[in-house]
């Protein structure tokens, strides 16, 4: 889920060439289930949830569009509020986007709400954090109605050792040793603010990390070790070296 202060208040520049017709910065929170998809970004041919996105709203709105996220979403990862932007010079009112662009969306990607921001506003770089849940489901069988939503784990965790070794993430850090290869190159240093592991209904466990960024699969690599140390696989203390050592080679996958 991503979080920003941007404000709603209008601020319109005229296009050149368009007369009277005036340009909107329009922000949208977006909802989707991302299993079919390949993840967020355009990419070559592939299927994604922008490309969706911007095919609708060109069509909603008679010209082409290009969108910005506030986070690039890997393949088979889903939303619950993705904030995106995009301009416009179109004349639809803005109450009733989300209904007119959801009819030409497929039925896993829905825009929640929409308004007018700030021309300035962008959702890449207005965004102050993000949230990510991750979920591993406990039990003797798998549960196909949480499948596309959660790791199953039929060997029982430690929640107690897994939350200490959370605790060690806190703060800002450099997060080398989980960061992926293939990722875009900016510093590794983050700031998390939170993170957590609870206990859901149904045997599941539920992972919040709240920080000011992540860098590519920082989460789910985060998340992999750390399950390594709730199986006693790893130690809490061996958690803090491998984060210590910017390697990520130290890290699960």
């Amino acid at each position: 889920k991503e979080h920003n202060t941007a404000g709603r208040d209008s601020c319109r520049t005229g296009l050149p060439g368009s007369g009277s017709i005036e340009r909107m910065n329009i922000k949208l929170t977006v909802a989707y289930d991302g299993t079919a998809y390949c993840g967020w970004q355009i990419q070559n041919q592939d299927d994604t949830i922008q490309g969706r996105m911007e095919k609708a709203l060109e069509k909603l709105h008679g010209h082409p569009v290009k969108i910005t996220g506030a986070g690039r979403t890997d393949a088979g990862v889903h939303a619950y509020g993705q904030v995106v932007n995009f301009f416009t010079n179109g004349r639809i009112p803005i109450e009733r986007v989300p209904l007119a662009v959801n009819s030409l969306l497929p039925d896993d990607i829905v825009v929640k709400e929409a308004w007018e921001a700030e021309a300035d506003f962008s959702a890449r770089h207005s965004a102050k954090a993000k949230t990510y849940i991750y979920r591993i489901q406990q039990g003797t069988t798998p549960n196909p109605l949480t499948a596309r939503y959660a790791w199953f784990e039929r060997r029982q965790l430690d929640r107690s050792k897994m939350q200490a070794a959370l605790d060690l993430i806190k703060g800002t850090h450099d997060f080398s040793a989980f960061r992926a290869a293939g990722g875009a190159p900016m510093s590794p240093v983050r700031t998390i603010y939170e993170a957590r592991v609870e206990e859901r209904p149904g045997d599941m466990l539920e992972f919040t990390i709240y920080g000011n960024g992540f860098l590519y699969h920082m989460v789910r690599n985060i998340i992999g070790t750390v399950a390594n140390v709730g199986l006693g696989r790893i130690s809490v203390a061996r958690f803090a070296e491998i984060m210590e050592s910017l390697d990520r080679h130290q890290a699960s996958a």
